[in-house]
């Protein structure tokens, strides 16, 4: 029986990116699949199950699979899904950027494909006695951090011999956060060929109940969107997107400001989205493609959709620091 991993991974650190999850392909069925695994998730939907589930199965499985497939097929690349092409785009960088034999960079989904038992269990079978599990949340929510982090406890306790676990806490006021959001806006703005008479930081929404529950989300959002707006020297307008059901959501809302905002006469307007770390359904379908549609229909001439930190250098350059300062004592 062997009781120690070979003596050459004994030593290995891994590090696992954890980001929400996307469907295997832009067609019913796949989508279909994917929203019936999020949608079950009692930390996504704070309903009774034995309510939400009729309800799941019945009308939102039946009629959002094909609308929704739709939204992908306008955003899918040849590498797949945006958003899991741009995270393993992360993975492979930041490998090489720690540059350390011992150090294993992975990456895994909350929903769909690669799942987290599949790849915790990949890297202790690498021999990683220690992992650094980081869920690319820069603002802590109970249905995005907690919920990863609740599946990694699972599929680590089905293991008899745990490796030891950190989590990387939630960045949304770090200084290195804040900077690389500060270059990169500073970039995309300076790309454009006109200057934006308003800029709107969307965040993703979420119940407002889920903040009166004590949820600190909605701060996380509003502290970020005010850093970034001190260090760029001018005012951001937060908002919140993605709103689904008849329930209240968190507000202002993401479609009504820009309405709001080309009716008032603020004709030309950037957006960005510093919730999300990668692009995604929700930024280049629902924002770039949708808000701008919206935006050009109540009156607007000029809009323009910032990019997240994706892969690019000064996303990187923070999830690096953010990565070494957490392995500190590992490695």
């Amino acid at each position: 029986m062997t009781l120690s991993p070979p003596a050459d991974t004994a030593r290995k650190i891994g590090v696992l990116l954890v980001n929400l999850g996307t469907p295997d392909a832009p067609d019913p069925a796949s989508v279909r699949r994917y929203l019936k695994q999020f949608l079950s998730d009692p930390r996504v939907v704070e309903i009774p199950q034995l309510l939400w589930q009729p309800i799941l199965r019945g009308a939102v499985l039946t009629t959002r699979p094909k609308k929704s497939a739709h939204a992908y097929a306008q955003v899918w690349t040849e590498a797949g899904s945006p958003l899991l092409a741009i995270t393993k785009a992360q993975a492979q960088d930041l490998q090489a950027r720690l540059g350390d034999a011992a150090i294993h960079v992975d990456y895994a989904m909350r929903y769909g494909n690669p799942a987290i038992p599949e790849r915790l269990a990949a890297m202790k079978q690498a021999g990683c006695a220690r992992i650094l599990i980081a869920p690319l949340y820069p603002q802590y929510c109970a249905a995005t951090t907690a919920t990863a982090l609740d599946e990694c406890y699972r599929a680590l306790a089905a293991m008899r011999w745990q490796p030891a676990v950190r989590t990387l806490p939630p960045y949304y006021a770090d200084p290195a956060h804040i900077a690389a959001l500060k270059t990169s806006v500073e970039a995309a703005l300076a790309a454009l060929d006109f200057t934006p008479d308003a800029i709107v930081a969307s965040f993703h929404g979420m119940p407002a109940r889920t903040y009166a529950l004590g949820d600190p989300y909605y701060d996380h959002c509003l502290e970020t969107a005010r850093l970034l707006s001190d260090a760029l020297g001018r005012p951001l307008i937060p908002t919140f997107q993605s709103r689904f059901g008849k329930a209240k959501w968190l507000e202002p809302y993401t479609d009504a400001s820009l309405v709001r905002l080309a009716t008032e006469g603020s004709r030309k307007v950037a957006i960005l989205a510093p919730g999300f770390s990668v692009d995604c359904l929700e930024t280049l379908e629902e924002l770039a493609i949708r808000g701008k549609a919206q935006f050009i229909e109540a009156g607007g001439t000029d809009f323009a959709y910032l990019p997240c930190l994706n892969a690019d250098t000064p996303g990187m350059a923070m999830l690096e620091t953010l990565m070494r300062r957490e392995l500190a004592g590992w490695v």
